[in-house]
């Protein structure tokens, strides 16, 4: 008889306070107790990772260390899939198969958290730039979670039958790693997932909260670049220029009003200009200016109307201006897919969560802007969902909430996750997703 595999990716928040299980019945959960006697492995784990970031596709460090972990638990290993990507299988008899993916890329972002144990790594991004490093997105916190997960799951191999598959993906940030892996035989030198889970940590919830959300959950991405050319000359004087500084100024200002006056504001829309770049020093007036910028859409409707938009309102700022010649606007042929969690996945896992861990633990959560490409899996025909836990302490939550000001967030250089709370929930809720997915009865 056909029995399903399953790849799950779960994206989750931190978590406190869970029903422990009780005795006597199938192992369903591991209770604080199990997961009490692992914390100490995987906080240490955490702060190296968190002390040696490395950028997409630089991963080597990173990849190794989990890798031998793994590898000791009895998984079979397989590293440089999708340049630096980690697979970890542990066949466990007929049944699903399932994927549990963690990031392993850290972001160019200088630390300002205060840590004892703040990265001050600095590195070569792709362009050949000397940049900072910073797990300023939690993954590292995910990747002590999916050993965590890894290694109760393998301890506890007679409360599950199937394969577990773990996947470690490189350069998540740069929205590429995912494709990478697929592209290098992820579904086809590998077992292929019936279904795929993700966990992923969370501002806006409390740290033990888990969040949900059928369908839609993350939107497109899009990094464009415009380049706008002026006339350079002496800073004193402007009257013999084309000032490009000056024009992209107004092209960063006059973008808002896609957002604002061209958009019907239930079909969201972020522009965001990330990076401006132009000029080497202030008495020069420069001859271009580059500005990179991140657009989220949810429908191909919306993102080509926006496109056209930044085309249209680059061109006529630089006509107003009187520039030597039309901007270049760079846009991806296709945007970053949207990830869509299987709505009957994602129920069937929070029903689960929900009776393990509480009902009041377990929440719908709203549509994020935010982008992942842990959508790729879901487009090569994986039913997938992506869940988040909370990772921010209660008290400051509801500080930030009654003040207006929020919480650094992810990307952020002062983003830290509760850790202890976080990292205890998201093993907790990875095993139990795990479980009901592969298990016995």
């Amino acid at each position: 008889m056909y029995l399903p595999r399953i790849i799950v990716l779960v994206t989750l928040v931190a978590t406190t306070g869970l029903s422990a299980q009780s005795g006597g019945g199938p192992w369903t959960t591991p209770t604080p107790a199990e997961v009490n006697a692992i914390y100490p492995e995987l906080e240490a784990l955490y702060i190296d990772l968190h002390k040696n970031p490395e950028i997409a596709f630089q991963e080597t460090r990173t990849a190794a260390t989990l890798a031998a972990r793994v590898k000791e638990l009895g998984f079979e290993v397989t590293t440089g899939v999708g340049r630096t990507g980690v697979v970890a299988v542990l066949r466990n008899g007929p049944g699903p198969t399932v994927m549990m993916r963690t990031e392993l890329d850290a972001l160019p972002v200088e630390e300002k958290t205060g840590l004892p144990f703040a990265s001050v790594a600095v590195t070569k991004n792709a362009a050949g730039q000397t940049v900072p490093v910073m797990h300023a997105c939690g993954h590292d916190l995910h990747m002590a979670a999916w050993l965590g997960t890894a290694r109760l799951m393998a301890q506890h191999r007679d409360s599950w039958r199937g394969t577990l598959m773990m996947v470690g993906q490189p350069a998540e940030e740069g929205s590429q790693g995912a494709a990478a892996m697929l592209k290098d035989g992820l579904f086809t030198k590998f077992p292929r997932p019936d279904f795929a889970l993700s966990l992923h940590d969370d501002d806006t919830m409390p740290a033990g909260t888990i969040g949900y959300h059928p369908g839609y959950f993350r939107a497109m991405s899009d990094a464009v670049t415009i380049t706008v050319y002026g006339r350079g000359g002496h800073a004193a004087m402007p009257h013999s220029t084309v000032d490009p500084v000056v024009l992209a100024s107004r092209i960063v200002l006059s973008l808002q009003t896609i957002v604002a006056r061209e958009n019907n504001p239930v079909d969201p829309v972020v522009i965001t200009v990330g990076s401006i770049h132009g000029g080497t020093q202030g008495n020069i007036i420069p001859d271009e200016v580059r500005l990179q910028l991140s657009v989220r859409t949810y429908t191909p409707e919306v993102r080509t109307r926006t496109m056209a938009a930044i085309r249209r309102i680059a061109r006529g700022e630089a006509l107003s201006a009187g520039a030597p010649r039309e901007p270049q606007v760079d846009v991806p042929a296709e945007a970053g897919a949207p990830v869509y969690n299987d709505p009957t996945l994602t129920l069937r896992l929070a029903a689960a969560l929900k009776k393990r861990m509480g009902e009041a633990n377990v929440v719908e959560m709203p549509q994020k802007m935010t982008s992942e490409d842990f959508a790729q899996y879901g487009l090569a025909g994986v039913p997938s969902a992506l869940l988040h836990i909370g990772a921010v302490a209660p008290a400051k939550l509801a500080a930030a909430r009654a003040s207006g000001i929020p919480v650094p967030a992810p990307h952020s250089p002062e983003w830290v996750p509760e850790l202890e709370a976080t990292l205890k929930g998201a093993v907790r809720a990875e095993v139990t997703a795990l479980l009901d997915l592969l298990r016995t009865n």
